[in-house]
């Protein structure tokens, strides 16, 4: 029993994986090769099932199943556990995840790996603001006693979901030496994917449910190499087998030279006149990232630019920006590095300061509780690991070097694979309108044309289906969503996300 700062008691029970519940491997290994999404004999896959369920034996850790949380009334009314996976030499690399079992069908949903973006960004800020199964009820909220209600539209009721605190020195994730604070963006997905390897080895029920790759913003880059990998790891017979089936992205960052389409956006939003547009991209030849600073009626027509749109929310045009909150627009230094949110230090006041409301006043809840000694217990969080929890952390010793995904989503248009692409279509950091210019990168076919999809009767958004050999591309777009979509439109995204998982339309 722990003791909560509001005076009620937190239960934590430790349980074991439950091998019991491993399918018939007959049944396994026709589930298998129905999907054929891996070339192997039926004794063969049986072979090295027995063997990931004898690995698992020997490797054997405890997981911890927390049943209440400081904040919430009550018991939890879905299984959460939480945990750490050693990755790297030695396992220096500690990384911590929050998984919910699918408050549907544990045995027969997807499972999903979710990747906040950042990078730095917290597993916890996409649990509690996005698509987990609990967040605040800010109405009952206050102080330094932040209140937990249920999210009713959680995509844990239609999928398994491993909350990921990646790279190392997010969330609570930490390394055992400074050295192993060292990474990038291909060490990053090398990690998550050894991470994903012995989860799965240690929870080997999930090992025939349909997996999933997922994330936002900055992830963009990382989930599509974690999905080529798995996908050549299964080729070469790493253990253990993966059931891999596609991916799932939003809003996502994939290329800086796809961020010129902010002006093409704030174009077609009205924000820009005509003839500031076509001045603004004959003056700078349609490059508005790299911009030369010699080309002098280039910077002047975006110096405009910059003044039409730098009262807006970037990341979501039609709210209030707040100016203490928010990073202004430049337009001339518009690069990966806008993804990352600013931290607590420009969050410091509660009540909020006078004027509209603001999304950011949210977040101050996030720091409170995540800092609270007696969550972390509750959460089995090792103490002195970490200084401070942060929703996002720029300071993380990183070096991005991929510079682009494009060519992993082409190396993933040769496999048996599906991707749903979705953008909230009021995002001005990473608009619609660049991800679909490298969408078409990709030289798939339309196979089923730009139309509405609907949800309760209204229009939910607009989607797109692609195809080349077995890979399946849906692009679809969240009418009145910002840059995490289901943030904003959580009652769509998670109709969306519910019917592509069941391979239905939108």
């Amino acid at each position: 029993m722990i003791k909560n700062y509001d005076g009620s008691t937190s239960i934590v029970s430790h349980t074991t994986s439950d091998y019991n519940n491993l399918r018939n491997s007959k049944q396994s290994i026709k589930i298998f090769h129905q999907q054929n999404y891996i070339n192997m004999s039926p004794m063969l896959l049986m072979l090295r099932l027995i063997l990931v369920i004898v690995l698992s034996y020997i490797g054997l850790s405890q997981s911890i199943i927390i049943e209440t949380l400081p904040g919430f009334p009550g018991y939890l009314p879905f299984k959460l556990e939480t945990g750490y996976v050693g990755v790297g030499e030695s396992d220096e690399v500690q990384l911590f995840y929050y998984f919910i079992e699918s408050e549907r069908s544990p045995k027969d949903d997807p499972l999903m790996l979710w990747l906040t973006g950042g990078p730095g960004c917290s597993a916890l800020s996409g649990l509690l603001f996005e698509i987990g199964p609990f967040t605040f009820d800010y109405p009952n909220s206050s102080g330094n006693k932040p209140t937990l209600e249920v999210n009713p539209y959680s995509w844990t009721k239609v999928a398994n979901i491993i909350f990921l605190d990646s790279p190392v020195g997010t969330g609570f994730s930490y390394a055992n030496t400074d050295q192993a604070y060292n990474t990038n963006d291909t060490l990053g997905a090398a990690q998550a994917y050894s991470f994903l390897r012995k989860w799965l080895m240690d929870h080997p029920k999930f090992l025939i449910n349909p997996l999933y790759i997922g994330g936002d913003s900055y992830s963009g880059l990382i989930v599509p190499i974690i999905v080529q990998e798995i996908y050549d790891g299964n080729e070469v017979t790493l253990d253990p087998p993966m059931n891999i089936q596609g991916y799932l992205l939003g809003n996502p960052f994939t290329d800086e030279n796809y961020l010129n389409s902010r002006v093409v956006f704030a174009h077609r939003m009205a924000l820009l006149s005509d003839d500031l547009y076509e001045s603004t991209k004959a003056n700078c030849h349609g490059n508005y990232v790299d911009v030369d600073p010699n080309n002098t009626l280039c910077v002047i027509d975006l110096q405009v630019v910059e003044e039409c749109i730098e009262n807006l929310d970037p990341a979501q045009i039609l709210e209030p920006n707040c100016d203490d909150m928010s990073p202004k627009p430049n337009l001339l230094k518009w690069n990966r590095n806008a993804l990352k949110e600013d931290p607590k230090d420009l969050l410091l006041s509660l009540p909020p300061l006078p004027g509209p409301w603001c999304r950011n006043y949210n977040y101050l809840y996030a720091y409170i509780w995540a800092n609270d000694r007696t969550v972390q217990e509750a959460l089995h969080i090792r103490q002195g690991t970490k200084k401070e929890w942060l929703r996002c952390n720029k300071s993380l010793d990183y070096t991005e070097n991929v510079y682009s995904s494009v060519i992993y989503h082409q190396n993933l248009t040769t496999k048996h694979c599906r991707a749903l692409i979705y953008s909230g279509d009021h995002d001005m950091l990473i608009p619609y309108v660049g991800t679909r210019e490298w969408i078409n990168l990709l030289n798939l076919s339309v196979i089923d044309g730009w139309k509405p999809w609907f949800v309760d009767g209204q229009v939910g958004g607009f989607r797109e289906m692609f195809t080349k050999n077995s890979y399946i591309l849906t692009f679809a777009t969240v009418k009145g969503g910002g840059h995490t979509a289901p943030e904003y439109r959580p009652k769509e995204c998670l109709a969306m996300v519910s019917r592509w998982f069941a391979h239905f339309p939108l």
